[in-house]
């Protein structure tokens, strides 16, 4: 019997350590990454042993970075990237330069030599692009100050690379004999080739690959299109690296000649799931790259540098972010995914060579900057849970409860979206209303616009007094958190009875149980803005106004039918099922009778314009 080639024997490794340790991860709140690095950690040479050739791995899975480049290059058209000049330059240039010189200060005063601790502080100041990146899209950040002022300094660090990459051979060479230092000549011929290999591609990008990938489209074949999509970043990739440059800079480049293509969505669309996997291999191999030798050689100093580090850089990226106006709620993950080390320390401090940083230096560095790639998605968790809630309240406006007694006659619970539709409509009939919000920013904000708005839990029965609940004719209930909507209307059942509920339900979940509240007037917050919506493209798609008009009508009654008709049920999983079913059933049979006779209509109409 044959054995199994290398190759699939390490897929199947990788990709059973994949599906089994990071769902388990995402289940229990930690998120993907650290489910990719525990997984490395798991298959890893300190683990069960199943891979040994890690620097091989790592060396192909920062592909997945090099694509993710790419793809933010495509969502960045030339002028857009432009106006982002000066925070790259400016804000990139002062987080690279204030990191660096900080911890080489104390790398030098600490005992190490300038050598070493110039090459530790260069590398240690970077940071992760691809986990960075990551978190902010996931968390829907890129488009937040946090979000722009994070990629602005992530890229100016794939173009600090460079230098730092080309200072590394004068840090040797200043210990050789002259014969091995680079010549001025050699030096201009790297120049020059750098110059032109950027030269090219972006004159390639301008000229060349529209009318390439049109070609290409025109075979009508998807497979040669994803080929193409993957060789372009490939070959940027390869023309980037044979001149010594950051490959996702190179790809970011493309990325952004091609913002403005019209096949800019299908090569996102075939880039994506290369990306994701390739991204995940990278996390698994950057947990099989810890050292856990050096760590428990050695486990008080590694500690002390890998949080020493964290919390020199923590301190600077933080003063930054309020210098660079970073919203205060935004400024804690903002500054931990910039605190970690980054991936290309890896590159830099195996580039240094012995001459510069001595084996043992740099296998403890790069351990240090592994184990702080683990520890920053943890300590994202913890800032979620524990720093976030308590930050956002201390940090913001600092406001009084509502405290003079208030006479309304109506009273709303929630000023967001919903509520202030309903308020300013209250408002512009002169009804005397009393508006309680929790959110000190939306308080301040609209208090600038003159609303009379006061910040207080409307979950509390006092603060319910104060505002008026107990002379209101009606309470508006209107906050985003179904819980504590419920929470309300159970107050203002037990001690307001005189007061009319209006509540806001945000599904049908919670409108049931505002029903067994027997809570009277409830709207569905989207429910009537999607009809509207709905009716709207059937007018775009030739409809008369009036039959789009009353099959929306017919669609609203009946499903209003149907969610009463499902009520009784909805504690019962498997009766409220099948009652959605038949109902759904019968209204799609309905539908089909109504469809007949509209058609039966027009072609009637038709009939009668011939003769």
């Amino acid at each position: 019997m044959e054995h199994a080639p290398a190759w699939l024997t390490s897929s199947l490794i990788y990709l059973s350590a994949a599906v089994l340790v990071v769902p388990l991860s995402k289940a229990l709140g930690l998120g993907s990454i650290i489910g990719y690095l525990a997984a490395g950690i798991a298959i890893g040479p300190w683990g069960l042993g199943l891979v040994s050739s890690v620097e091989d791995v790592l060396h192909f899975a920062e592909f997945g970075v090099v694509l993710m480049l790419f793809l933010v290059g495509l969502e960045l058209e030339p002028a857009r990237l432009w106006n982002l000049r000066r925070p790259i330059f400016g804000w990139g240039s002062a987080q690279v330069l204030v990191c660096a010189g900080v911890l080489f200060a104390v790398g030098y005063l600490g005992g190490a030599s300038w050598r070493v601790a110039l090459v530790a502080a260069l590398g240690l100041a970077l940071s992760s692009t691809a986990i960075a990146l990551q978190v902010f899209g996931e968390r829907n950040l890129l488009p937040t100050a946090s979000g722009q002022a994070g990629f602005s300094i992530l890229l100016f660090q794939d173009v600090a690379a460079i230098p730092i990459l080309a200072l590394l051979p004068l840090l040797a060479g200043a210990g050789a004999d002259a014969h091995e230092a680079m010549s001025g000549a050699a030096r201009a011929l790297e120049a020059a080739k750098i110059v032109g290999v950027i030269a090219g591609i972006v004159l390639g990008g301008r000229l060349l690959l529209r009318p390439v990938l049109r070609w290409i489209a025109r075979s009508n074949t998807p497979e040669i299109f994803t080929a193409a999509a993957l060789l372009l970043v490939v070959a940027i990739a390869a023309l980037m690296q044979f001149v010594g440059l950051s490959m996702a800079l190179g790809a970011f480049l493309a990325g952004v000649l091609l913002a403005e293509s019209e096949y800019r969505r299908e090569l996102e669309t075939d880039i994506e799931p290369f990306k994701g996997l390739l991204l995940g291999l990278f996390f698994i191999a950057v947990g099989m790259s810890i050292d856990f030798g050096v760590l428990m050689a050695q486990p008080g100093l590694m500690a002390l540098v890998v949080f020493g580090f964290l919390a020199l850089k923590f301190v600077v990226i933080y003063t930054l972010a309020k210098a660079m106006g970073v919203p205060y709620q935004q400024r804690p993950v903002f500054t931990l995914l910039l605190a970690q080390g980054g991936e290309f320390a890896f590159v830099v401090f195996q580039a240094a060579g012995p001459d510069v940083l001595p084996p043992g230096v740099a296998s403890f560095l790069i351990g240090a900057v592994a184990l702080s790639m683990l520890i920053s998605p943890l300590l994202l968790v913890a800032i979620d849970k524990f720093l976030l809630p308590r930050y956002n309240l201390s940090a913001g406006p600092q406001l009084e409860e509502i405290s003079e007694q208030q006479d309304p006659k109506v009273l709303i619970c929630g000023f967001g979206r919903y509520g202030q539709i309903v308020g300013r409509m209250l408002l512009s009939q002169r009804i005397d209303v009393t508006v309680l919000d929790h959110n000190p920013d939306t308080v301040q904000g609209l208090r600038e616009f003159g609303f009379r708005v006061f910040y207080g839990d409307a979950t509390r029965l006092d603060l319910l007094r104060t505002a008026g609940a107990g002379s209101a004719l009606s309470i508006v209930v209107a906050v985003d958190d179904i819980d504590q909507s419920l929470e309300i209307v159970d107050l203002v059942r037990e001690h307001f009875p005189q007061a009319k509920l209006v509540a806001r339900a945000r599904n049908v979940s919670h409108l049931y149980q505002l029903l067994d509240r027997k809570v009277e007037f409830i709207e569905r917050e989207l429910f009537e803005s999607s009809l509207r919506s709905a009716r709207s493209v059937l007018e775009v798609l030739g409809w008369p106004a009036h039959e789009a008009r009353e099959s929306a009508m017919a669609f609203r009654r009946r499903n209003l039918k149907l969610m009463h008709q499902s009520y009784p049920h909805y504690k019962d999983r498997a009766k409220l099922i099948a009652v959605a079913k038949e109902g759904r059933q019968q209204f799609e049979e309905q539908m089909a009778r109504e469809r007949e006779e509209r058609q039966q209509r027009s072609g009637a109409d038709w009939d009668r314009r011939d003769d």
